[in-house]
């Protein structure tokens, strides 16, 4: 059997860039991406999947460029009459992005997993690699800061992350279970490595990781492990993470990522901008800012290069 199967781990907008360029290098059954969850929230009575979502905007070619989030072609009738009631808008649900969380609430509620759901829609939409939630039950990101824990959206967009914070915490971590096909994908003997997009590692990826048995599953898969450095010469593409790692006592850099996943990699992919940083998995450099899809493609074949 031939090892051919590669597992990415990802956030939202980063990892996205990258998932959509592994999958025009990869055949559909060849990728497997397991997605954050603890950005989930319920707002106006609906359940939202962020990091899902733009995982399957993107991967459906629907995604809006502009924004960096949300829907292309997106309209705001809905928010705009909310405002006139004084409902709350400062999380914006675009009229399209809408239906998305209605249907996917009305199932939840009816009983159906996050992953069945996650699985209809992607193929309603054309979507050949599979999106895995990295677990069916709920997993919820909250920071704190001077004032307190704070739910994760109500810090990122609500507050846009001003307050200064001093630790993360994802409850309901330790009694989630991972969902099984992820743990599958990781033991088949089809694997050929895995990838940790870039996306910021304390809020994306380690929330993944905090599900018990998935960094195990992850550390004795036997096969490389490379993560995409989410950092480029000391700043962070896009996101709060440079501003996380220096209020959390870490170095903003580059290295400083390689350092905070640590034995995890084997591999780690760094920016022609940090080419001379030291840490402690084997190095490759490329392109990694992303603005094209042409970079997207060229990114992810860089990434399979390294991994043979």
């Amino acid at each position: 059997m031939s090892r051919d199967l590669v597992v990415a781990l990802s956030g939202g907008i980063g990892g996205a860039k990258l998932a959509l360029g592994l999958s025009h290098v990869l055949a559909p059954e060849n990728l497997v991406i397991i997605a954050n969850t603890g950005d989930d929230f319920e707002h106006l009575g609906l359940s939202i999947s962020p990091d899902i979502d733009t995982l399957t905007y993107t991967l459906a070619g629907l995604d809006n460029t502009t924004l960096g989030w949300g829907r292309r072609d997106e309209t705001w009738s809905f928010m705009e009459t909310l405002a006139t009631i004084g409902g709350p808008t400062w999380f914006r649900l675009g009229d399209r992005d809408l239906a998305l969380h209605v249907e996917r609430t009305r199932r939840l509620r009816a009983g159906e997993t996050l992953s069945a759901i996650t699985d209809d829609v992607a193929r309603h939409w054309g979507i050949g690699p599979r999106i895995l939630p990295m677990s069916n039950d709920p997993v919820r990101t909250r920071v704190r800061a001077e004032t307190g824990w704070l739910d994760f959206q109500d810090y990122f967009v609500g507050q846009q992350c001003r307050p200064v914070i001093d630790a993360i915490a994802f409850h309901g971590a330790e009694a989630a279970t991972p969902h099984p096909d992820a743990l599958a994908a990781l033991a088949s003997p089809r694997l050929k490595a895995v990838v940790i997009c870039p996306s910021n590692p304390f809020i994306s990826v380690e929330p993944i990781l905090a599900v018990p048995g998935m960094r195990d599953a992850i550390a004795h898969c036997g096969v490389p492990v490379i993560a995409v450095s989410p950092i480029i010469g000391g700043k962070a593409v896009k996101g709060p993470t440079a501003k996380m790692m220096a209020e959390l006592g870490l170095e903003v850099s580059a290295a400083g990522v390689a350092a905070r996943y640590g034995a995890l990699l084997t591999h780690y992919m760094l920016d022609h901008a940090d080419a001379g940083a030291v840490v402690p998995q084997r190095t490759s450099v490329a392109q990694t800012l992303m603005t094209t899809l042409e970079d997207k493609i060229a990114l992810a074949k860089a990434v399979l290069a390294v991994i043979g």
